[in-house]
């Protein structure tokens, strides 16, 4: 394989790429530092032999070029080398130093800062694979590698993008072990949006649980051979938590992130995730749970955070009168809840309104349409503050009609609910 020292230079598609040193190396290939158009990226160069269909994989990042990155999350190619000898390689942008791999994470040399950090990774990586697949491309090789993480916010970059490819498409590539679906690990379907779907899965259960969802009691081994990830992972797979069988529960001692965590997450989640390690699921008898169903169910999770007065973020349970801190176990009333035909949202000084709240044909959970403040003489007393560009309406609590409009802010305890134009949300107190 050739190795660019300093200096050398790089022919693109568009123009010349200058290798200003080596960033790392893998698998597939190397990684160098490469100025281009006045610009650093990161240049990825192939080992000789390690595609399985050179000329295919390299058609199909020129097609990936063409096509767009489907959404900014994903760490997408700029341009593609010329064939050097057999050989190739591509630029893309480089990753910024406050992002922090996923793998660090599950092993714990980075920690999120809150809850909320959680759930917003969790809401960005649905809605980048979501967006993948409106695209048509499915991703083929998901892993804990892949993800970039800013743990303040849960903003994510998603790399390794050369190995997506159009849906019926196939590289060669099936993926890494403990995230192939039961299928590819059998090696009885190539990777496709359904075997997405399930590494999908796994990818979201480690973000929260910090654990692996099949592995349990049953998991454990003094050495984990070739037969016994077939077994595990392919043959007869089982959810940690499976309902209806609890012969791989998780291990004390062992699984400790996961036997800590699971059970501070409202039922729905936990819900989803059983269901998406059904053995349905787990053996195609049924749909796997789509990104969709993902990002409303993470849009959900993010509507019911608050701050307790310990400083920690927790869940409300909506149903309710009292939840409790997940931090320090205090009590905490149940607020006021904007209830819509989509979406229950708790209203909680701090939190906010977003557009798939107010808008029933609309599912950006990103735009904020209004803000939940206290009142700088009175904390007891809440409002809403409209920050959506247009006029609402509220319907008092004795009867009456207001224009709320933008920019204006609502006295929570008063209004009985809230036309939006797009929804009416209902106030329950």
């Amino acid at each position: 394989m050739a190795e660019f020292s300093v200096g050398s230079t790089v022919r693109l598609t568009n123009g010349t790429a200058v290798i200003k040193g080596k960033l790392g190396g893998g698998g597939q290939g190397n990684v160098y530092l490469a100025e281009y158009g006045g610009k650093q990226y990161a240049l990825k160069w192939y080992h000789t032999n390690a595609l399985r269909d050179p000329v295919k994989f390299y058609d199909n990042l020129i097609n990936n070029i063409e096509q767009g990155s489907p959404s900014p999350v994903f760490i997408w190619p700029i341009d593609v080398t010329e064939i050097i000898n057999g050989e190739f390689g591509y630029i893309m942008e480089l990753i910024p130093k406050e992002y922090k791999c996923f793998s660090d994470f599950l092993l714990t040399k980075e920690k999120f800062p809150s809850v909320s950090s959680v759930v917003n990774a969790a809401l960005n990586i649905t809605n980048g694979f979501r967006e993948l697949h409106r695209k048509g491309f499915s991703y083929q090789d998901l892993n804990d590698g892949n993800f970039f993480i800013e743990p303040q916010n849960g903003s994510v970059l998603i790399c390794d993008t050369d190995n997506v490819a159009p849906y019926g498409e196939s590289l060669g590539i099936a993926g890494k072990a403990r995230y192939m679906a039961p299928e590819v690990v059998r090696n009885i379907k190539a990777p496709d949006v359904m075997t997405d779907r399930f590494s999908l899965a796994v990818i979201l259960f480690r973000l929260l649980f910090l654990d692996h969802p099949l592995e349990g009691k049953r998991t454990l081994c003094p050495c984990l051979t070739e037969e016994l990830e077939q077994k595990f992972y392919g043959k007869i797979p089982l959810f940690i938590y499976d309902k209806n069988d609890n012969s791989n529960r998780p291990v004390r001692g062992v699984h400790c992130n996961v036997i800590r965590l699971w059970d501070l997450y409202p039922q729905f989640i936990k819900d989803k995730f059983s269901e998406a390690f059904s053995q349905e699921c787990l053996n195609l008898q049924k749909a796997r749970l789509s990104d969709n169903e993902w990002q409303i169910a993470f849009t959900k999770l993010r509507d019911c955070v608050v701050k307790c007065p310990c400083g920690g973020d927790t869940f409300i349970d909506m149903n309710d009168d009292v939840s409790f801190c997940i931090n320090c176990a205090g009590k905490i009333p149940k607020p006021p809840i904007l209830r819509s035909k989509k979406y229950s949202v708790v209203l909680f000084p701090g939190n906010k309104l977003y557009r798939c709240h107010i808008d029933e044909d609309s599912d950006d959970f990103t735009q904020s349409v209004g803000e939940i403040i206290r009142s700088k003489n009175r904390p007891d007393v809440w409002g809403l503050r409209n920050t959506s560009g247009r006029d609402w309406k509220v319907t008092q609590k004795d009867g009456t009609e207001v224009d709320f409009t933008d920019g204006k802010v609502q006295i929570i305890i008063t209004a009985q609910a809230i036309d939006f134009g797009g929804c009416i949300g209902r106030i329950e107190l």
